[in-house]
């Protein structure tokens, strides 16, 4: 499902990624982990097509996404790639449903395809009774789960998780991360965690340790 070659990042003389090799399987959960400043955030970013490699390749479900121009970009990641990040960055000013929906509209679903698919998905993740509440009247539980419902929404072939569960209490912690694997049994999704949670890491079919830059201590390939 992807596989990332001799892939490299600096941000001015400082170099964070130093000929990163990174594969991952169909429905492989694999989590990511080390130090501050090891690069974690940087190679998730890029393996994300948030950001682009200073050198190296990136294939995703078989498209070489180093050759797509920016517009072409945007739209695979679109339909093809979910994030769910430590700050959920719902916008407030929206319930539930409309956050949910967004990345469907942008997709140019209609409306109301859209917003059944964003119910469906919500009752799924346990929340029919916060469907027309706003980020603000939520728990931190449910807007990372309303988080997660919007990065499910277009059927993504990859789910990126950046410290999923680095704000919630250790109760709801634990739930989220059972419900990461939930998913993938359910939706047959490869899932990327970077994640500093040694319980969420030994959960995963696979953990890599970065250290300056690199991995250590693992192949770089699946099981």
């Amino acid at each position: 499902m992807i596989e990332a070659l001799g892939i490299e990042k600096s941000f001015g003389t400082l170099k964070v990624l130093k000929g990163i090799d990174f594969r991952a399987a169909k429905a492989e959960v694999v989590s990511i982990m080390g130090a501050s400043g090891a690069g974690k955030s940087t190679l998730l970013q890029i393996l994300g097509t948030l950001s682009r490699p200073d050198a190296g390749t990136l294939t995703i479900d078989g498209t070489d996404v180093s050759r797509l121009n920016s517009n072409r970009l945007s739209a695979f990641r679109n339909k093809k790639i979910g994030f769910v990040f430590q700050f959920h960055h719902l916008l407030p000013e929206f319930t539930s449903t409309e956050n949910v929906m967004m990345p469907a509209l942008i997709a140019g679903r209609p409306e109301k395809e859209a917003r059944t698919e964003a119910q469906r998905l919500l009752e799924e993740l346990g929340l029919a009774e916060r469907m027309s509440h706003k980020p603000s009247e939520l728990s931190g539980g449910e807007q990372q789960r309303v988080a997660i419902a919007r990065a499910l929404v277009n059927s993504p072939s990859v789910l990126f998780a950046d410290e999923p569960s680095g704000n919630l209490d250790t109760r709801t912690k634990d739930e989220l991360h059972r419900l990461f694997f939930s998913l993938r049994d359910r939706y047959g999704q490869t899932i990327i965690i970077v994640t500093h949670d040694a319980g969420l890491a030994a959960m995963c079919d696979r953990t890599m340790l970065m250290q300056d830059g690199q991995f250590i201590g693992q192949d770089s390939g699946t099981k």
